[in-house]
């Protein structure tokens, strides 16, 4: 399993335009500027071809910061 280090990496990744250093684990990425229902498609195909886990739009609505993601996507690995 990556470490939570490695799924905020690939996270900030899926953005283009964020300081891709500014995104931690404790960030409240709905709050990210950048932050749209195109991002949300992003995210859950980054955890499904990385980590082999299913999302859907209302899973990554349910979580707050990228920690909480990561440990939804532990939950289901």
């Amino acid at each position: 399993m990556n470490t939570i280090e490695e799924f905020v990496i690939k996270f900030a990744e899926q953005f283009e335009s964020e300081d891709r250093e500014s995104i931690k684990a404790s960030t409240r990425y709905k709050d990210l500027e950048e932050w749209d229902s195109l991002t949300v498609l992003t995210i859950i195909s980054m955890v499904n071809s990385t980590y082999n886990v299913e999302l859907i739009g209302a899973d990554v609505r349910g979580a707050n910061t990228v920690e909480e993601l990561y440990n939804l996507v532990v939950s289901r690995m």
